[in-house]
């Protein structure tokens, strides 16, 4: 007697059916994702501690091992779970450095027509944060912000004036207090690095105007004057945002051709002041 056998279905070969696959892969894998976002939101999952073996975790969760491994791999990406070799996953500290990576990603694909949106932004923000580091400066913060505002340096070391100024923007807003908020600031500085290395290299006098302005924010910090610290930096920051509102569309490549005819590495420089201040930010959460 013959019987028929059921087999499993076949997946669909043709684009729109690996489409559909795709869509479901990544569906199960954002399920995975907010399952173990609900046990750390729920304090089943604390910063620090280990996940529980794959195949347990992939059964209480009702997943395949494969969906908890991509689920897992995405975390990790995002600096929520750390992975180590021959020893498991485990929940990071979950600081504010978090932000960082993800602010980071999204702002650095931000087009041309959108960055003097984005240093809107960092005016509105920028001088809140130095009004509140006016109130809660040390000693010790001001000495850190004044070495940074350096006038021995030129036109051939726009490199090192952009190093400097990201560090002096940075302790000003570690200064006020808030991690969240000099996280929002560094992400937000992070994309405009190429477009301020052209800037110095090109604007007649814009080295010494910015350390002119430092002085009077540093000025204020010392003070401890609130009000004149946010006046300080609000004249600081629209200045950048109305030279930037005034470029034609295509600048963003004149100034990538530009800044790269000089021997000026802004990627380099980016990634390398973002990494210091990741460091920076975790060792403060």
């Amino acid at each position: 007697m013959n019987r028929s056998v059921a087999s499993a279905p076949k997946a669909d070969p043709s684009p729109m059916g690996r489409a559909t696959g795709r869509r479901n892969r990544m569906r199960v894998t954002d399920d995975a994702i907010t399952s173990i976002r609900h046990m750390i939101l729920t304090g089943e999952l604390a910063p620090g501690d280990r996940l529980p073996p794959e195949s347990d975790l992939a059964a209480n969760l009702g997943l395949s091992r494969t969906s908890l491994r991509e689920a897992v791999r995405a975390l990790t990406v995002l600096g929520v779970v750390d992975t180590r070799q021959g020893d498991g996953s485990y929940i990071t500290g979950l600081g504010p450095e978090l932000l960082l990576g993800a602010l980071g990603l999204a702002v650095d694909l931000q087009r041309e027509d959108t960055i003097p949106d984005l240093i809107a932004v960092r005016r509105i923000l920028e001088p809140a944060a130095t009004a509140l580091a006016a109130t809660r400066v040390t000693a010790v913060d001001l000495e850190q912000i004044r070495s940074y505002i350096r006038s021995d340096l030129d036109q051939d070391q726009v490199g090192d004036y952009i190093e400097l100024d990201w560090e002096f923007h940075h302790a000003i807003a570690r200064a006020a207090g808030n991690p969240l908020l000099s996280v929002l600031l560094d992400g937000l500085a992070a994309p405009t690095v190429r477009m301020r290395v052209w800037r110095g290299q090109t604007l007649p006098g814009i080295l010494d105007r910015t350390l002119e302005e430092h002085r009077l924010i540093a000025d204020a910090l010392d003070a401890h004057d609130p009000d004149l610290a946010y006046a300080a930096a609000t004249v600081h920051v629209a200045g950048v945002e109305a030279w930037v509102r005034t470029l034609k569309p295509g600048w963003s490549a004149l100034a990538a051709q530009h800044v790269h005819a000089h021997g000026t590495h802004p990627r380099r420089l980016t990634e390398e002041l973002t990494a210091r201040v990741e460091a920076d930010n975790g060792r403060s959460g």
